[in-house]
């Protein structure tokens, strides 16, 4: 006890003022024995301290203001200096209650009492034993209580318990050497005690654990448990100043790095300008003299300013600065107000036309229009054209042609799959890895603001929960409003006027309605066997020979040749799949001339079965006869027209009609009329009217697993239905198209001109349809068409009365 109290005067000599911050003084003394056991009181003064549990054998530096304790310290120094010590469960309580107390708490000796100048008493305890609570004898002027003193339980000769007492050592070492706030002797006072329980205490006391866990600790009886409630609150403490020197090094390294980088920039900006200026400044003027030459307004002219300003307060390093100096680069390199000059030779252009592409007469006419108008006036709004038809016709590659032929710069935007309008619209320079637009990125890369500009697949925009781009381009393509195109990346209008735009889209009904209506639409249709021949002629051999390494090698397709390519090989309406075919002749041959093989010049039909095998369609399916119910019908798709086949038939019932054949809404609705006619006018085509209540009816359209929809085929169903109920096989040869209506009017349908061409490619001779669909016919060029007898209808009994055989 002397010890403790030399330590404790070197202790007080201190500052007065910082004895409230004292650390815990932790100070071991040897278990009491029996004999002193047997003098402590049964009776005790109690004291509650706030956000402390006091062990047995450490000493605790304490505040006392309450005037409850007070009072008992008092007592206690008038009797035997011995006090009971609890920690109170709330620590903002200021008077508590027995209720708000913990129930077991340590005996302590008052070992120094000092009396501080604002009135308040600084004690040092000393934890001695371990007591619990029996009843409260005294609440005023201070609390008394009856106590049972407690014991602890030790193992016997238990060695995984000294193995735990050594684990609790080396963690407390290390925490206390990582730990800033531990002084580094008390690795030194660990390291030299021998209590095992004084050891844990001592521990306990330092480690900055909530006070429901030390004082759990201290109600364990039991030393092992109490050791291991130990070990989990060491890994605990030990992980946090682990995580807390992480981050402390981790800021320390930043703060020294920062340092570094500034003191090395300043010694790279002395070097610089020792060398002849800092080349950021170098950079700041380039841009500035190159805005000196640029066609700018107001608007764009004050953004640029207010940029370079920004641009000159900023140190090369910070993020921002690239920002602003590529934002400014962007803006330098877009071609405002620059214009390629248009060639108004209609002539020339014509000519240029005429050679890149083969038919096409509609869209060549529309060009040379606007060239022509655009030659008279000398300024006009673009026109927003939007070419539609089937696939491989050529559509992207007459836009270049269109370029080349106005001597205007081309670029080509592929809209398929897009989905995000930022694509378009640019994204705003705040976020990471920002990009302008692909329209303004595209006209930063041709140099000019009138160029050829395509929309490639306009009608295969992607719109799902990311976006809508179909909306975006609603202010691109109309020119109303893209004379003030805004792009997000920019932030500054644009100018589109002069951009002349032209989408390409296989099918209108994908396109949305406010779209379409900025659009003007161009209908392509497909190519007859006599274009795709004169086409292959023209453009395809030559570019496949290049290809091919055949440019210098005598070979030369006839026409018998590729007539029989086309129809035997293909079922197309552009020429795709027939440029590839021609690349398979043309390897063959390659074949044989690079073996040194002789190769005739002239391509024959054995050489054409010897490079793509067998034909692999025939036109002998179409134009055979048929049984009775079986009509062919012409179809219109998206990839142009087709032959299909509708067949009918009865067997015994109660007058059923099934359809199938994956038919659409319209489809069935089709063949409900037709039957519904063929009922009210049974008697005019000689059909018994009872087999239409004893007979069932199956109307099949044949190649189950295509979709088909659509009212073209109503004159179709209604004959094969008449031709099932009469017996009267039809025609050979015979094709048709058209709606019908309830009272029997046959009415006009869409895409003639593809729906013929099929019909021409299938060996079809005669083709029924409705008269008001004789100005489709009598647009399409005449050569196309030879051999083809068009018979015009308005009624459904013209369509029986041609179509039908006569018993």
């Amino acid at each position: 006890m002397a010890e403790i109290n030399s330590m404790l005067d070197m202790l007080l000599n201190q500052n007065e003022q910082e004895m409230e911050f004292m650390p815990i003084v932790p100070l071991g003394e040897d278990e009491m024995d029996d004999a002193e056991r047997a003098l402590l009181p049964k009776e005790l003064p109690i004291i509650a301290l706030r956000n402390t549990v006091l062990f047995p054998n450490v000493v605790l530096p304490i505040t006392v203001a309450r005037e409850k304790s007070v009072k008992a310290l008092d007592q206690a120094q008038k009797t035997n200096k011995w006090i009971g010590v609890l920690a109170q469960k709330d620590s903002n309580t200021d008077d508590p209650k027995p209720e708000d107390i913990y129930q077991i708490g340590t005996l302590a000796k008052v070992v120094k009492q000092i009396k501080m100048p604002d009135g308040n008493i600084t004690l040092f305890i000393m934890g001695r034993m371990r007591f619990k609570i029996d009843k409260f004898t005294k609440t005023e002027p201070f609390y008394k209580a009856e106590v049972t003193y407690m014991e602890d339980v030790y193992p016997k000769d238990d060695k995984s318990f000294d193995a735990l007492i050594s684990s609790l050592k080396d963690m407390g070492e290390q925490i206390a050497q990582q730990s800033p706030n531990i002084p580094s002797e008390a690795s030194i006072v660990l390291r030299n005690i021998e209590n095992q329980s004084f050891l844990m205490h001592f521990i306990a006391s330092n480690i900055s654990s909530k006070l429901h866990e030390k004082q759990a600790m201290l109600e364990e009886d039991n030393i092992t448990v109490r050791a291991e409630m130990l070990l989990k609150l060491l890994q605990s403490e030990l992980q946090l100043v682990e995580l807390k020197n992480e981050i402390t090094n981790k800021t320390r390294a930043d703060i020294d790095r920062q340092q570094r980088e500034y003191f090395l920039q300043q010694q790279m900006k002395s070097i610089k300008e020792e060398l002849g200026g800092d080349p950021n400044d170098r950079e700041i003027k380039d841009l500035q003299k190159r805005a000196e030459e640029m066609k700018w307004s107001d608007a764009v002219k004050e953004l640029f300013k207010k940029n370079i300003e920004k641009l000159e307060r900023m140190h090369p390093s910070t993020p921002d600065y690239s920002v602003i100096y590529n934002h400014l680069d962007l803006m330098l390199d877009l071609p405002w107000e620059t214009y390629t000059k248009d060639s108004y030779d209609l002539k020339k252009a014509k000519k240029v036309l005429d050679h890149d592409h083969y038919g096409m007469e509609k869209i060549k006419d529309r060009i040379l229009e606007y060239l022509a108008v655009l030659k008279l006036k000398g300024d006009m709004k673009s026109p927003i054209l939007c070419f539609v038809g089937p696939p491989g016709i050529g559509k992207t590659s007459l836009g270049r042609s269109i370029a080349s032929a106005i001597q205007r710069k081309y670029v080509r935007l592929s809209l398929g799959g897009l989905h995000d309008e930022s694509e378009l619209r640019g994204h705003r320079k705040t976020y990471i890895g920002a990009m302008p637009g692909r329209i303004i990125q595209s006209l930063r890369k041709v140099k000019t603001s009138n160029p050829v500009f395509i929309l490639d697949e306009i009608d295969k925009i992607g719109k799902d929960f990311r976006g809508d781009p179909s909306s975006a381009l609603l202010e691109v393509l109309d020119p109303e409003q893209n004379n003030s195109f805004y792009d997000n990346y920019l932030e500054s209008e644009y100018d589109l006027s002069k951009v002349l735009f032209i989408a390409t889209a296989n099918s209108l009904s994908d396109i949305q309605p406010a779209l379409r209506d900025r659009l003007e639409i161009i209908q392509l249709s497909g190519y007859s066997p006599e274009e795709k021949i004169e086409i292959a002629k023209r453009h395809l051999i030559p570019k496949q020979k290049e290809m091919h390494g055949l440019a210098k090698v005598p070979l030369k397709f006839s026409d018998k040749v590729l007539f029989k390519i086309v129809q035997e090989y293909t079922r197309e309406s552009g020429v795709r799949e027939l440029d590839r075919l021609l690349a398979a002749i043309m390897r063959s041959v390659a074949r044989h001339v690079a073996m040194d093989e002789k190769v005739a010049p002239q391509v024959s039909i054995a050489q054409v079965e010897e490079a793509l095998g067998k034909p692999r369609f025939s036109n002998d399916i179409y134009t055979k006869g048929h049984p009775a119910g079986v009509v062919v019908g012409l179809a219109w798709t998206s990839v142009g027209g087709d032959i299909l086949f509708i067949e009918s038939s009865l067997s015994k019932g109660k007058g059923v009609l099934t359809l199938t054949g994956n038919l659409g809404t319209v489809m069935k609705e089709s063949a409900t009329t037709a039957l519904s006619y063929l009922k009210a006018h049974a008697d005019e085509f000689n059909i018994d009217s009872d087999l239409f209540e004893t007979m069932n009816i199956h109307i099949h359209v044949p190649e189950g697993a295509v979709p088909k929809d659509g009212p073209s085929a109503g004159i179709t169903m209604l004959t094969s239905l008449a031709s099932s109920f009469t017996g009267r096989r039809v025609r050979s040869y015979y094709a048709m198209t058209g709606e019908i209506t309830l009272r029997g009017q046959v009415l006009p349908v869409g895409g003639i001109k593809e729906k013929i061409l099929a019909a021409k490619r299938a060996g079809i001779k005669d083709i029924i349809m409705c008269s008001q669909n004789e100005k489709d016919v009598d647009a399409i060029n005449a050569q196309y068409i030879k051999g083809l007898r068009f018979h015009y209808v308005e009624t459904a009994s013209d369509v029986i009365a041609l179509a039908l055989l006569k018993k």
